[in-house]
């Protein structure tokens, strides 16, 4: 194991989720372990909940061994939990696998699939149903797509393979192209490159752009066809970024005046005016390509979504 990296979980993953990690600190009041559970976890379990689950061995050390209720308060000591997942509302889409090896798996993620369990989308996470649907529970993403996009999305079986692909997300070393549905507008001058200096703040949903600042964001804006419908003149256009920044391609076409189709947050934040658990209008936006050289072995790596977007049948 690497230096300074966290220790596997002696429990193996329930619906694909990870069990919880705690770690106690340094020094405290404590006199005993269940006494600083009980206080730690006050925002999430009760006392009484907590005596439940160290009756019942629910806690584990290390070594997965039970923790008896009376365990003595250790410092820097840590044990394992699996809490309670929360009610979710099943996301009716469907996960395809689309490539699998000894380093890999590629899926097709749906929209309104979260990719890492957060919040109140836990089971309902591409990696929880990833793990399950491939028996695979050491699975982690190399990089993240925004719940409501849909696409390809890469994952490591292990974590010896995880470092090497995160970096290569993380560095920009992989070619990512959009498909996104969107207003046409006869005056952008197409294809063009949009750069901007996007912010996203604390405690606020949307990210925005910032007149006049130096740009840490750019992304290729392309119109691909274009055709009328129901909704108007529409574009289907490709978008390259060639950096990563929260909500970058939908705070760009919201600042060329094309806003993507389906989105609920640009450039109006609608907030409780839209059911959460409605998934009848996807953000019509599509991770279509990812392409990058295989930071093991050197191959070149390309993978395509088989999806499409609502809007835009074929």
């Amino acid at each position: 194991m690497a230096r300074g990296a966290i220790p596997a979980s002696p429990l193996p993953p329930r619906h694909g989720v990870d069990a919880q990690r705690f770690r106690m600190p340094q020094g405290g009041p404590w006199r005993s372990l269940r006494d600083h559970l009980a206080e730690r976890l006050a925002a999430g379990l009760n006392a009484d909940e907590v005596d439940r689950m160290l009756r019942d061995g629910e806690f584990v050390d290390a070594a997965g061994r039970s923790v008896p209720p009376d365990a003595p308060f250790v410092p820097r000591s840590v044990v394992w939990a699996h809490r309670d997942l929360p009610d979710e509302v099943e996301v009716p889409f469907g996960i395809e696998v689309r490539h699998r090896d000894e380093r890999l798996v590629v899926i097709d993620k749906p929209h309104f699939l979260a990719t890492m369990p957060r919040g109140r989308h836990v089971v309902q996470s591409a990696l929880a149903r990833t793990r399950v649907l491939t028996g695979l529970p050491r699975l982690t993403p190399a990089h993240r797509l925004d719940r409501l996009t849909a696409g390809v999305l890469v994952f490591t079986t292990e974590q010896r393979w995880r470092g090497a692909y995160q970096r290569a997300f993380a560095e920009g070393r992989v070619h990512k192209e959009y498909l996104a549905v969107a207003p046409i507008r006869d005056d952008l001058g197409l294809p063009l490159v949009r750069r901007t200096h996007i912010v996203k703040e604390h405690g606020r949903h949307q990210a925005r752009e910032v007149p006049d600042a130096e740009p840490n964001t750019e992304t290729l804006v392309e119109l691909v066809d274009r055709r009328r419908g129901s909704l108007g003149d529409l574009g289907l256009y490709r978008l390259t970024p060639r950096t990563g920044r929260t909500h970058q391609l939908r705070c760009h076409l919201t600042g060329l005046g094309i806003p993507i189709v389906g989105d609920a947050l640009y450039p109006t934040d609608l907030g409780s005016a839209v059911d959460p658990d409605d998934f009848s209008q996807p953000l019509q936006l599509l991770a279509a390509v990812l392409e990058f050289d295989d930071p093991i072995d050197g191959t070149r790596r390309r993978f395509e979504t088989r999806l499409t977007l609502s809007a835009w049948p074929l």
